[in-house]
């Protein structure tokens, strides 16, 4: 590990006091991750990944290791680290131009400057018809796009997302992957996807981080090695896919994180 990365973790613990000890949640996790990359981070419940996220959103702290974004150390929320949850979280009584102007609430453009960003991030994420509907006017997807064009409206260094369409149908969730996967490519934005769909994970990222449970650690870390734009069909996507859900149905063995070296599709980043 180089410890040179955009973001950069190293021998990050995560513990949460019990009345009678502690719960070890997340053990050794060390990953650099580049400037612009895309990277997936999968695995099964209990196994730390969305604690993960909100160590490096910053509404957790680590009981020890460190967290460095772009050289400094994370400490608390900061409007460079965008997050997009699951739950949209739109306010009801805000519509959707509104929602999204919120998040700039502390910036220092003026009022015109900041209508103009939230309308074309609006455009970006192909709403820019629905500025002035309400949340429960929206589909489910809608409501998404809306969460993520309100990520984005900060420009911040590095993207969250956190299962952002694991409530939705299979037919939107495969939908708002493709619309995700665009963003990323017009927008360049360093971004980390927590999920538990192994094929959104291969599909959308360019490293896909396996985590193993209790404690949560990394398992392996897998080179996609794939150009973007990606074909749903593409037989490789398959391959990877099939190879990570081995992983799920495998006895645990030795927790030693693997290490990064590059690789060439289809060699795997298979290390214990």
């Amino acid at each position: 590990m180089s410890h040179n990365g955009f973001l950069t973790l190293h021998g990050v613990n995560k513990r949460f006091p019990l009345k009678d000890g502690e719960l070890s949640v997340l053990e050794g996790i060390s990953l650099d991750i580049r400037q612009g990359e895309f990277i997936s981070i999968v695995g099964g419940s209990g196994c730390g990944k969305s604690t993960l996220l909100r160590l490096l959103v910053g509404l957790e702290e680590a009981s020890s290791g460190s967290l460095l974004l772009d050289g400094a150390p994370i400490r608390g929320t900061d409007p460079e680290r965008g997050i997009v949850f699951q739950d949209h979280r739109l306010y009801p009584w805000l519509n959707v131009e509104d929602n999204v102007l919120l998040a700039l609430a502390n910036s220092s453009l003026s009022k015109a400057e900041r209508l103009e960003t939230v309308h074309r991030h609006l455009e970006l994420v192909g709403l820019k018809h629905f500025a002035r509907a309400w949340p429960a006017q929206l589909s489910g997807g809608m409501s998404q796009r809306v969460a993520i064009a309100r990520g984005l409206v900060n420009r911040p260094k590095i993207l969250l997302l956190d299962e952002p369409f694991g409530a939705l149908d299979a037919l939107t969730r495969a939908q708002l992957q493709e619309e995700l996967a665009r963003i990323w490519l017009a927008e360049g934005i360093t971004t980390v996807l927590v999920t538990h769909d192994v094929d959104e994970a291969v599909f959308l990222g360019d490293r896909v981080v396996v985590m193993e449970p209790r404690p949560g650690r990394i398992r392996r870390i897998v080179e996609v090695g794939l150009a973007h734009p990606r074909q749903r069909d593409d037989y490789r996507l398959s391959e990877l896919r099939n190879d990570i859900l081995k992983d799920f149905s495998q006895p645990r063995e030795s927790p030693r994180q693997s290490r990064e070296r590059p690789r060439r599709f289809p060699s795997y980043a298979i290390a214990w």
